[in-house]
C-alpha cells in the first residue's frame, strides 16, 4: 500500500477541505449539546429549588462547552468524515476521483492535515483552556451545592450539611414535601449540651429574607442531655420534652454565594501538563513519606515490641534470682481468670491494631487513587488529542466503504463505534485508577483498541473491499448459524443442448445410494466428539457427492420440462466441511479450542450443520426418487 504524495493544494482539496468543514460544524455542536445535557442531567438535582439567577445558568452552560470540546471533537470529526465521504459514495463523486486515477489516501490527504490540525488544537484547549474552565466549573457546582442546603435532605441517611445540625429523614413526600420519621441532633450549642429531637412528620418553610429555615415538626419528643466535660459523681441533668408542634429555627445560607475558586485547584483535572508534572512528584514523594512513616510506626509497635516490667516485677525477680521468664509457663500455671483477661487483652489489641491498619491502607489507597487521577489526566491530553485522527481513520474509510450519507446510517455506525470507545475508555480509567492496571495501559487501551480498526477500515477501503456489502454479511450470518440456502433454478428461454436424461436417471440413483449410504456410516446424527470437530482431518466424501450433486442439476437446468426444474429447487446447497474442522491449519484449530469461548461457538456452529447435513441428505435422497419417478412420467428416458 503507497501512501501518497503530499503536492500543492489543489480545487479538489479545497472542495473536500469546505464539505467536510461544513459536515463538521453541524456535527461538532449537535455533539457539544448532546454532552453539554448529559452532564445537565447528571447535576440536575443540584439545580432545583435553588433559585438560580440568569447569569448562573450561563455561566454554566459556557464552562460546560469549554470543557468538553475535547471529549465532543473526536465524536464530531467521526460522524462528519462518515457523512462527508458516504455523501461522496451515495453521489458517486468518490468513483468519479477514483476513475481519475486519485487513490483513496490521496482524497483523504487533505482531511488527514485539516484533522491534525484539529488535534492540536484539541490538545491546547486541554492544557490551556480547559483547566481553567475545569475549576471555576467545578467551583460554581460547589457554590450551588452550598446555596439553599435544606433543599437537598435526602431519604434514610444522616444529612450534616447544616452547620450545628444532623438531621434523619426516613421518607419525603414526592409531591407536598412532607418529611416522615424525622430525627435532629443539635449540636449547635455544642456536643456536651447537644439535644435529640424526634418527630413523626415534618415540613421545611423559608423565611422571607432567606436566611432562616423553620423546620415545623408534629407529634414528637426532644431530649436534653446537659452533661458537662468534668465527671461528676452527682447525678446529670436530664430533661424529656413531649410535644404536638414545633418549630425548629435553623440559619442558612440561602442566597448564592461563589466560592473562592482555589478550592478546586487540587484537583487533577483543573492542572495544565506542567502543574501536573510538579503535583505528581509531589504527591509520590508525600505518598513514599507516609508509607515510609506507618512502617517504622508498623514495626515499632509489632515486630519490634518487647515486653517491658515495672520495677515490683524486677524487685520479685531479682528476690527469687530469676534471670529470664519462660511466658508458656506462667501461662500454664496461671488462674482461669487471669487467662480470660489476658486472651481478651491480646484480642483488644489485634482488634486496634485491624482498624489502625484499615485506616492507615485507606489513607494510603485514597493518595494513590489522587496520583493515578493526576497520571491519567496527563496522558488523557494526548489520547484525546490522538483520537481526532484515529476517529478520522475509522469514520472515512467506513463512508467511503458504506456510500450513505445523511444523519441515518452514519449516526448508528458512530454510536456504535463511540459507545465501543467509550466502555474501553471507561474501563481503562477505572481499573487504572484503582491501580489494577498501569496507568499508562488504562490510559491508552481505547486508543489501542480503535487504532487496528482504524487502520483496517482505510487498507480494506482503499482496496475497495465490500466488507460492508449486504450479499457479504448475509452469507457470513448464513454460514455462522447454519442457516440453509435457497436454490433458484428457473426456465431458460433458449437452451442450446438438451440434458442427456439417461445419465442424469442413473446419477440420481447413484445420489439416492451414497446419501444413504454416507448417513448411516458416519452416524450423523450422533453428537460429535472434540477430537472429530478439531483433531481429525477434512473429510473430502462429501465434496465429489456435492460436485456431482451440482454438475448434474447444472446440466438439467437445460430442461425445458417445468416439473423437473421446479423439482430442481428442492434439491438442498449442502456445506460439506462445516461439520469439521473450521480450519485447514492444525494450529489454528487447537488454539481456536483453547480460547474457550470461541472454541465453543465453533463447536456448537459443527453440532447445528451436522443436523443440518441429516436432513440436507434425506431431502437428496427423496427428491433424487422424486425425480426418477418424473422422468419416467414424462418419458423424457
Amino acid at each position: 500500500m503507497k501512501f501518497p504524495e503530499f503536492h500543492i493544494i489543489k480545487k479538489l482539496d479545497l472542495f473536500i477541505i469546505k464539505t467536510f468543514a461544513t459536515n463538521l460544524m453541524g456535527t461538532f455542536f449537535i455533539c457539544l449539546f448532546i454532552f453539554i445535557m448529559q452532564l445537565l442531567w447528571r447535576w440536575i438535582d443540584d439545580f432545583v429549588d435553588k433559585g438560580l439567577d440568569f447569569y448562573i445558568l450561563a455561566q454554566f452552560f459556557v464552562l460546560s462547552s469549554i470543557t468538553l470540546v475535547s471529549q465532543a471533537l473526536p465524536f464530531a470529526i467521526l460522524l462528519a468524515s462518515l457523512m462527508t465521504f458516504g455523501n461522496f459514495g451515495e453521489k458517486l463523486e468518490l468513483l468519479a476521483m477514483k476513475a481519475a486515477g486519485i487513490p483513496l489516501l490521496r482524497i483523504m490527504a487533505p482531511l488527514i492535515v485539516f484533522c491534525t490540525m484539529l488535534g492540536c488544537v484539541s490538545f491546547y484547549f486541554q492544557n490551556v483552556v480547559s483547566p481553567y474552565a475545569q475549576m471555576k466549573l467545578y467551583t460554581l457546582m460547589y457554590s450551588i451545592k452550598q446555596t439553599s442546603p435544606e433543599s437537598e435532605i435526602p431519604e434514610g441517611t444522616f444529612y450534616d450539611r447544616l452547620e450545628g445540625y444532623n438531621i434523619y429523614v426516613d421518607k419525603k413526600h414526592p409531591e407536598t414535601g412532607v418529611l416522615y420519621d424525622v430525627v435532629i441532633y443539635d449540636t449547635s450549642g455544642g456536643f456536651d449540651n447537644t439535644n435529640i429531637l424526634l418527630a413523626d412528620s415534618a415540613t421545611i418553610a423559608n423565611t422571607a429574607d432567606e436566611g432562616h429555615m423553620i423546620l415545623t415538626m408534629h407529634s414528637g419528643e426532644q431530649f436534653s442531655n446537659l452533661q458537662e466535660q468534668k465527671i461528676q459523681k452527682r447525678n446529670v441533668p436530664y430533661r424529656r420534652e413531649t410535644f404536638r408542634r414545633k418549630d425548629v429555627i435553623i440559619e442558612i445560607d440561602g442566597g448564592f454565594e461563589m466560592k473562592d475558586v482555589s478550592v478546586m485547584k487540587a484537583n487533577a483535572d483543573s492542572k495544565n501538563m506542567k502543574e501536573l508534572e510538579v503535583a505528581i512528584d509531589t504527591i509520590t514523594y508525600h505518598n513514599d513519606s507516609i508509607a515510609q512513616h506507618y512502617w517504622k510506626n508498623l514495626k515499632r509497635t509489632t515486630y519490634d515490641a518487647s515486653t517491658k516490667f515495672n520495677s515490683n516485677d524486677s524487685v520479685m525477680m531479682q528476690k527469687n534470682n530469676i534471670s529470664s521468664i519462660k511466658f508458656d509457663s506462667i501461662y500454664l500455671t496461671a488462674t482461669k481468670q487471669s487467662k480470660l483477661v489476658w486472651k481478651r487483652a491480646q484480642l483488644n489489641k489485634v482488634k486496634q491494631m485491624k482498624v489502625d491498619y484499615e485506616i492507615k491502607h485507606n489513607i494510603l489507597h485514597a493518595r494513590e487513587k489522587d496520583l493515578n487521577k493526576h497520571k491519567i489526566s496527563w496522558w488523557r491530553k494526548f489520547t484525546l488529542s490522538l483520537g481526532c485522527l484515529i476517529f478520522f481513520f475509522i469514520g472515512a474509510p467506513l463512508g467511503a466503504i458504506v456510500r450513505k450519507g445523511g444523519l441515518g446510517y452514519p449516526v448508528l455506525i458512530s454510536v456504535a463505534t463511540f459507545i465501543l470507545y467509550h466502555i474501553f475508555d471507561t474501563s481503562g480509567y477505572k481499573m487504572s485508577r484503582e491501580g489494577e492496571w498501569h496507568v499508562w495501559f488504562g490510559a491508552w487501551l481505547s486508543t489501542m483498541v480503535l487504532s487496528p480498526l482504524g487502520i483496517f477500515f482505510t487498507f480494506q477501503s482503499n482496496k475497495d473491499s465490500e466488507i460492508f456489502n449486504s450479499d457479504s454479511i448475509n452469507r457470513f450470518f448464513r454460514m455462522l448459524f447454519a442457516i440453509p440456502e435457497k436454490r433458484n433454478v428457473t426456465l431458460k428461454e433458449v437452451i442450446i443442448e438438451d440434458p442427456d436424461y439417461a445419465k442424469a436417471k442413473d446419477v440420481m440413483l447413484e445420489l439416492h445410494n451414497e446419501a444413504r449410504g454416507y448417513r448411516k456410516r458416519n452416524k450423523l446424527k450422533k453428537i460429535p466428539s472434540i477430537k472429530s470437530v478439531f483433531f481429525n482431518e477434512k473429510d473430502h466424501t462429501l465434496d465429489d457427492f456435492n460436485e456431482k450433486l451440482e454438475n448434474i442439476i447444472e446440466e438439467l437446468g437445460n430442461s425445458k420440462n417445468r416439473k423437473v426444474v421446479i423439482m430442481l429447487n428442492e434439491f438442498p446447497i449442502l456445506s460439506p466441511h462445516a461439520t469439521t474442522s473450521p480450519f485447514k491449519r492444525r494450529s489454528l484449530n487447537i488454539l481456536s479450542l483453547i480460547l474457550f469461548p470461541i472454541g465453543i461457538i465453533i463447536y456448537l456452529r459443527a453440532l447445528k450443520f451436522r443436523r443440518r447435513l441429516v436432513k440436507d441428505l434425506v431431502k437428496v435422497e427423496k427428491n433424487s426418487k422424486k425425480l426418477i419417478e418424473i422422468f419416467d412420467k414424462e418419458k423424457l428416458v
